[in-house]
């Protein structure tokens, strides 16, 4: 257990205490990480409290912040699937069917970039603008009159944890101060209490069967090499207390290789999307494996149903797609990365890999009251 107390709540309280001033009492925050694991970076401007990591819970569930009044962000990231989402694709609030899966949002606080192709995305705060506002493709459909703040305005509720989060503004419920709330209760969305962590940072050996234990012991073997994109402690070469986004590579997993100009179905060329460099086509992040059992279908489009599957996907080297607008041997992308190389796996081992992964699932996490749904 840290106790991480924000640097301007210090300064401010010696300040107050010089002059004083009684100033409004603030939640402080505690990170819930083993010894080992340092807390992630937090924005100077948007420091942690429980108070406002609260708010940010009752406005994450909320469906008065969608176009169509039945929607939340919750919608596409659901407690139970490590704030994922059971669908292989989003669907927004006009019915619109997006390109894209949902994104975990487990230990997203250690994120570098952020979304599954911008590498210029990079803070939870200007990342939630896009659901609530964007409109390629339509979300949360939320249009910029804000008419959605006025409800909030006059619930007791909202008066309440508005203050609590905010002390000292005169008029805190505001759009800014929303997505603050926000970005803090997703950066409060640690997992680190799976068997796998109880079996490495406490000891203890009943944690994990033995057939994940022979799993770990592949998944950072060659010719696997799993760890290579999913090493560290978060399982992504993306995350990190200290990773910067300079250092973030995005990767070509042979998942698609179209005829044409471009290699990956229209809406899904990952990077590409964002910089136009055609070698950019089909890079996309690595996410992270924690909690990967319950997060299924797999890639940036669900387009891959079990972990077996995957497994069998990577020791391909690529996907083959025999027929269809989508056929192509994907082993053969001229943009894929070059260690996914294939590898041979027996079907023993691929289920000790399978056991493996399935002892990163942190249920403590995914039954959690702190992250739950509080208006139900």
């Amino acid at each position: 257990m840290h106790l991480r107390t924000s640097a301007w709540i210090v300064s401010a309280t010696l300040l107050a205490a010089a002059f004083a001033v009684r100033l409004p009492a603030q939640s402080a925050y505690r990170w819930e990480l083993p010894p080992s694991v340092s807390p992630p970076i937090v924005p100077a401007d948007n420091p942690m409290s429980e108070d406002k990591a609260e708010l940010g819970r009752y406005l994450f569930y909320d469906t008065r912040l969608s176009g169509n009044g039945t929607q939340s962000c919750a919608t596409c990231h659901e407690q139970s699937r490590a704030f994922a989402d059971q669908r292989p694709r989003g669907v927004g609030s006009t019915g619109e069917m997006h390109t894209k899966g949902s994104m975990s949002l487990v230990n997203v606080a250690y994120a570098a970039v952020l979304t599954w192709g911008n590498p210029k995305q990079t803070q939870l705060e200007a990342q939630a603008l896009v659901p609530m506002y964007g409109r390629h493709p339509v979300e949360l459909g939320l249009d910029e009159s804000d008419k959605w703040i006025g409800p909030l305005l006059g619930d007791e509720t909202y008066q309440r944890l508005f203050a609590r989060a905010f002390p000292g503004e005169r008029a805190p419920i505001t759009r800014d101060n929303a997505v603050k709330a926000i970005a803090t209760f997703e950066r409060s969305l640690v997992s680190m209490r799976s068997p796998y962590d109880r079996y490495h940072f406490e000891r203890d050996e009943t944690a994990i069967s033995e057939a994940a234990r022979r799993g770990e012991i592949l998944f950072h073997s060659n010719p696997l090499s799993c760890f290579t994109c999913h090493g560290g402690v978060h399982f992504s070469n993306a995350m990190g207390a200290r990773r910067q986004a300079s250092e973030v590579t995005f990767h070509n997993t042979g998942l698609y290789n179209l005829a044409g100009a471009l290699s990956y179905p229209s809406g899904s060329e990952g990077m590409f999307e964002t910089t136009r460099d055609p070698r950019d086509v089909g890079r996309f992040k690595v996410p992270t494996l924690r909690n990967v059992a319950v997060t299924a279908p797999y890639m940036h489009d669900g387009s891959v149903p079990t972990l077996e599957a995957a497994i069998d996907h990577y020791a391909a080297g690529g996907r083959t797609i025999s027929s269809g607008p989508h056929a192509g041997v994907g082993r053969d992308n001229p943009n894929k990365t070059d260690t996914v190389r294939g590898f041979a796996i027996t079907p023993a081992q691929r289920a000790d890999l399978v056991a493996f992964l399935e002892s990163l699932t942190d249920e403590a996490m995914l039954r959690d009251p702190r992250y739950a749904n509080p208006w139900r």
